[in-house]
């Protein structure tokens, strides 16, 4: 399975008349693709606008097909699955219930094959499988948030600042996670405030400040940036 290719081209969308993001064009390849900025830069303006959560104007493609604006079941229909910020968990239930509410658009069948798939990939979710998720640590809550997402059998995963909050490790953990995810041939594409920890495991980077792209390249190149690492990475 080869990963799917986003594009983006003249995005603007915001709240209520207030435009966040303005004529934004970008790309993300199979692979992973970051986005990294300051906060109210418009990074999660940018997702959720993709999710079909916002209005937007300018077109979006996944694989060449038009992704359709404000409807979002049709999004996930289409290949897109959206982590947001903050988890959405219902911590009053399982795990395990959590994970299947992630595969309610598809049939029970595939719905009880990718649960299975979610075990093997998550061994952690698997032992605490009738666990309340708000019961669970930060970090296993991500892992049930990223498993659910992918019940859905996305093409593209959208990850907004997965590592907020979590401990270091745990961090290390979760983007190799990530890095598994697109190693099978989901595109990501990742929304993350830890810029150097982003950047080391991305293919391409974004810069995003004001509602505008101010940078991009390989994430190597970005990493190596004078300019991203004066703003982004406390270097004089």
């Amino acid at each position: 399975m080869s990963g799917a290719q986003l594009s983006v081209q003249g995005l603007t969308t915001g709240y209520n008349g207030f435009q966040v993001l303005q004529d934004l064009s970008l790309e993300a390849q199979p692979g992973i693709t970051v986005i990294v900025g300051p906060n109210g830069a418009g990074k999660t303006t940018l997702l959720k606008a993709l999710a079909g959560l916002l209005p937007r104007q300018g077109t979006v493609q996944l694989d060449g097909q038009a992704v359709p604006a404000l409807n979002a079941t049709a999004c996930v229909q289409r290949g897109l699955a959206l982590v947001a910020e903050g988890r959405q968990l219902f911590p009053q239930m399982t795990v395990t219930e959590n994970l299947e509410l992630g595969g309610w658009l598809v049939p029970a069948r595939v719905r009880a094959e990718r649960l299975a798939q979610a075990f093997e990939d998550f061994p952690r979710l698997r032992e605490r499988a009738q666990q309340l998720a708000g019961t669970m640590s930060g970090g296993e809550q991500q892992m049930v948030a990223v498993a659910r997402a992918m019940m859905s059998g996305p093409r593209l995963l959208m990850l907004d600042e997965p590592s907020l909050g979590l401990a270091p490790r745990m961090v290390d953990e979760l983007l190799a996670i990530v890095q598994r995810i697109a190693a099978q041939g989901v595109t990501v594409l990742m929304v993350e405030q830890n810029v150097r920890k982003a950047l080391q495991v991305a293919q391409r980077g974004y810069v995003l400040e004001r509602g505008r792209i101010v940078a991009s390249g390989e994430a190597s190149s970005l990493l190596q940036s004078d300019a991203v690492r004066q703003a982004y990475l406390g270097v004089a």
